[in-house]
């Protein structure tokens, strides 16, 4: 019992450091300590944020890899306008992400101001 519990935990840490050395870490080593360490400290805050970001979107993002999270809800194809100082950002229509994205937005921001009608 005790030796799947450690075997588990084994195996959840090596499929982060494996999706750490395919995105942020595979540049590493640069040569100089300092970069390295600075490189190594922002990737885990960006995959930190990158998880908490999957783990408010849905389920099943949860436990996808960086690469997917990214694909599927970071990298938008959406198109920002900016009107009467309003920041307008305008999502694809019938983008499968669109309620995943929109979730994730109001979480982390809040709801956004009721647009003023004429």
């Amino acid at each position: 019992m005790a030796a799947d519990k450690t075997h588990r935990g084994h195996a959840i840490i090596e499929q982060v450091h494996a999706d750490l050395k395919h995105s942020a870490l595979a540049h590493l080593p640069s040569g100089k300590f300092a970069a390295n360490a600075a490189r190594l400290v922002l990737a885990v805050m960006a995959f930190n944020l990158t998880r908490a970001a999957a783990t408010l979107t849905s389920p099943g993002l949860a436990k996808a890899t960086t690469a997917t999270i990214r694909r599927k809800v970071i990298t938008v194809p959406a198109r920002v306008a900016s009107s009467a100082r309003r920041v307008t950002l305008h999502l694809p229509a019938h983008w499968p992400r669109e309620t995943d994205w929109s979730d994730l937005f109001t979480r982390a921001c809040g709801r956004p101001p009721p647009t003023p009608t004429a």
